[in-house]
């Protein structure tokens, strides 16, 4: 397989066959991310993609799931789109195939084009909205706001497609940490997600955000505020959601299925916080 290193993919993925339909991501600019700072945003050549595609069938055989990366393949257009999701299609036995896509992507295409995506068998789009808290949102430099973050949600969600969002504590720094939990509460609320994985901020070096922390400028929350801003999260979240706390960055895994399983995620914060000891050490943390 060919690969422009580097290639992220969620942890859900694992087990799928990623090839890269874009690489880097449109946007590029949130202050805390540096994933794609080395690259330059372009959609591959269509006949590269199926090339890949046609390799992974000589290597792997049949697989079930496809994920496309990079950082936002649903910013390609959407004949491209349908183009490759056909391809792999008859190539493969697909469950679904889904990708990484940005809140501006969904807004930016009409529900028609969206709904002949889904149709095409891309399924799932992993959404990073980070924030429900608009001033966090805005000196992150998201691009959008908790409006349009729910709009462009509730959009996907009519026109078919399933949603697994990101969001982030410990980002709005000490300063901001429970407008972060009650705000990204509320709006998980509004949009319903069928997952949410919450991930825990860690500093990125020559970042714009990394260089504010240098400067003492951003006062990163210790490991037990993290629990109070994740603990503040977790018990305002009524939407039902199947909830993931369990990436390398954070310092307590937890996972459940929101609201019926709120109090087992609750008292199993409570003891963390009670009992330091259990949290992962910071060597072991990682993105």
């Amino acid at each position: 397989m060919r690969y422009e290193e580097p290639v992220f993919r969620p942890p859900s993925e694992a087990f799928s066959l990623i090839v890269q339909a874009t690489i880097g991501c449109s946007w590029n600019r949130c202050t805390f991310c540096g994933m794609y700072k080395i690259k330059k945003f372009r959609v591959r050549d269509i006949e590269e993609v199926k090339e890949d595609f046609r390799l992974a069938k000589e290597i792997y055989g049949d697989v079930g799931r496809v994920f496309l990366a990079d950082g936002n393949a649903l910013a390609a257009d959407t004949d491209y789109l349908i183009e490759i999701a056909d391809y792999a299609n008859k190539l493969f036995n697909l469950e679904r195939i889904s990708c990484y896509a940005t809140p501006q992507d969904i807004l930016e295409k009409s529900k028609e084009e969206l709904k002949e995506i889904r149709n095409a068998g891309i399924k799932l789009l992993y959404v990073g909205i980070e924030s429900g808290d608009d001033e966090i949102l805005e000196r992150i430099k998201k691009g959008v706001s908790s409006d349009e973050i729910a709009e462009a949600c509730m959009k996907a969600h009519e026109c078919g497609f399933e949603l697994s969002v990101t969001v982030l504590t410990g980002i709005g720094g000490k300063e901001r940490s429970y407008e972060n939990a009650r705000n990204t509460a509320r709006l998980l609320n509004r949009i319903s997600p069928k997952y949410t994985g919450v991930l825990t901020y860690i500093p990125v070096p020559n970042t714009p955000l990394y260089v504010k922390i240098k400067r003492g400028e951003f006062l990163l929350p210790n490991p037990l505020e993290n629990l109070l801003e994740l603990r503040w999260m977790v018990e305002r979240i009524e939407a039902r959601t199947i909830f993931r706390c369990n990436h390398a960055s954070n310092y307590l895994p937890l996972k459940g299925t929101l609201p019926e399983d709120r109090e087992k995620l609750l008292k199993a914060i409570d003891y963390a916080i009670a009992h330091p000891e259990v949290l992962k050490p910071e060597w072991l943390r990682g993105l």
